[in-house]
């Protein structure tokens, strides 16, 4: 993991979010459909990114060869993050988790389903989905591209842009402005210490307001 990551996954989705609409930033908030196995685990980090199409026409052995081609290529220390254009098959399961985790990379989003869910959570291979099918992608869907940019939602996301997820959901990090966004919610963060101090010694919640400037 990349030391902007590390700093990105002690912030939290919250104010990362208030960071960026202060910064004029619009449509960065990932759908809220989107829920992670793990929700007590933050996860973030830079995208490698996948776009898919649906090929009910292809053979077993052609879907096959290409989903692990495509798992061949994955990024370590990035989030597997899939847009397949697809709402009926499996988009992740135990062994492509597996060859991941073991290359290092930190995660999944996948803009659809996922199955093998025992075993994703036994082997702690944080996964953010719509749900769960045991159908799978054999004969029927192929990666298109990666590295490319794709849609998630309303949410447009570049190869290498970050992303962090909480419980509360998942929110996109232009990778260009990653610096900036991660220096400003860190001092957001201690001013929300502060405020938080306040209210515990009994001070008024709009004073607290008028003094630090946030709630």
């Amino acid at each position: 993991m990349d030391r902007t990551s590390e700093r990105l996954a002690q912030c939290y989705t919250g104010v990362v979010h208030d960071v960026m609409r202060a910064m004029g930033l619009r449509d960065f908030t990932l759908p809220p459909e989107l829920r992670p196995l793990f929700p007590q685990r933050r996860l973030a980090g830079p995208a490698f990114t996948i776009d898919g199409r649906v090929d009910p026409r292809a053979d077993a052995h052609e879907t096959l060869l290409a989903w692990t081609g495509l798992l061949s290529k994955a990024k370590p220390g990035h989030l597997w993050v899939c847009q397949p254009n697809d709402r009926v098959v499996a988009h992740m399961g135990e062994l492509s988790a597996e060859t991941l985790k073991n290359k290092g990379v930190l995660g999944c989003v996948a803009d659809g389903y996922v199955r093998d869910v025992d075993f994703l959570i036994e082997m702690g291979f944080q996964t953010w989905s719509r749900g769960f099918t045991p159908r799978d992608i054999v004969g029927y869907w192929l990666p298109r591209a990666i590295e490319v940019d794709i849609r998630i939602g309303d949410v447009i996301i570049a190869p290498g842009d970050y992303l962090l997820g909480d419980r509360d959901g998942m929110v996109r990090v232009p990778q260009a402005l990653a610096a900036e966004v991660l220096e400003q919610a860190e001092a957001a963060i201690a001013t929300e210490n502060k405020v938080r101090s306040a209210i515990l010694r009994g001070v008024d919640p709009q004073q607290a307001y008028l003094e630090f400037g946030k709630f």
